[in-house]
């Protein structure tokens, strides 16, 4: 890809965001706006084309924020609810452009089938429901995307699988607790990654501050971002304090450009 691309941080917060309803944490009171995050999604800009990796819970607020005039396809991670729940919200674009595009692995999309059997219905769909078009997803398949190559990325959040992608010079791996070797090898020479780093204590399915850290390292990119960001991480303003020159914690409406 030898276009300027824009990456727009749409969401850098856990299943949960920041702040989580009814608590009492100091960084659920926090009045940095670093510290208020909507449910994990990015926004991938170039040549007047535009795709999200994930739509989660709050895809209409992001999309308010953040206003595109077309909305080129999602690619989703997995399947979890605060990767996909906002399916319903690309309603404005669908009755605009017709079927949106979405990439994902054959299980996420049987799991979208349960969960909104109305958008997916072959015949009689509910009037006004928005459709999409189907792209299946597997790890070792390359997606061309208007005038570039995306490469899936295979990682382990606890047991399930889940994939993340690259653009270019741009890697977005999120919910990743383990990977294999051939699958990191695929991120190696890109300029920027962005990986997830829930909290400092131990997580069963995700990477704590420590691991993600390691990672960051081992892969060696130019420019590193956390995302997936639980309250239990810390203020941003501390812990950015704490991360090497080259890492960063990634924050809602956040722009880079490659």
């Amino acid at each position: 890809m030898d276009d300027v691309m824009t990456i727009t941080f749409l969401g850098t917060g856990t299943s949960q965001g920041i702040p989580i309803i009814g608590s009492d944490h100091p960084v659920c009171l926090s009045n940095d706006p670093k510290d208020k995050r909507l449910r994990v999604s990015v926004l991938i800009s170039w040549n007047n084309f535009n795709y999200v990796i994930d739509c989660g819970p709050d895809f209409r607020q992001q999309m308010l924020s953040n206003p595109i005039p077309k909305l080129d396809g999602i690619l989703f991670t997995h399947e979890h609810a605060d990767h996909t729940a906002g399916i319903d919200d690309i309603r404005p674009f669908f009755f605009r452009q017709g079927d949106i595009p979405i990439y994902a692995h054959e299980r996420v999309v049987q799991s979208l089938k349960r969960r909104f059997d109305y958008i997916f219905a072959d015949e009689d769909r509910y009037p006004g429901a928005p459709a999409v078009k189907i792209n299946l997803v597997e790890k070792d398949t390359e997606i061309p995307l208007n005038g570039t190559t995306v490469i899936p990325i295979e990682a382990y959040h606890n047991r399930l699988p889940v994939l993340g992608y690259r653009f270019g010079d741009f890697v977005y791996l999120t919910d990743v607790k383990r990977m294999e070797k051939e699958e990191e090898d695929k991120i190696s020479g890109a300029k920027v990654l962005v990986i997830n780093a829930l909290r400092k204590e131990p997580h069963y399915s995700h990477f704590n501050l420590d691991e993600a850290l390691v990672f960051a390292e081992r892969v060696g990119a130019e420019r590193t971002y956390f995302t997936h960001i639980s309250h239990m991480l810390g203020f941003h303003s501390e812990v950015e304090k704490e991360l090497p020159e080259n890492v960063f914690l990634a924050y809602d409406n956040l722009q880079l450009t490659i």
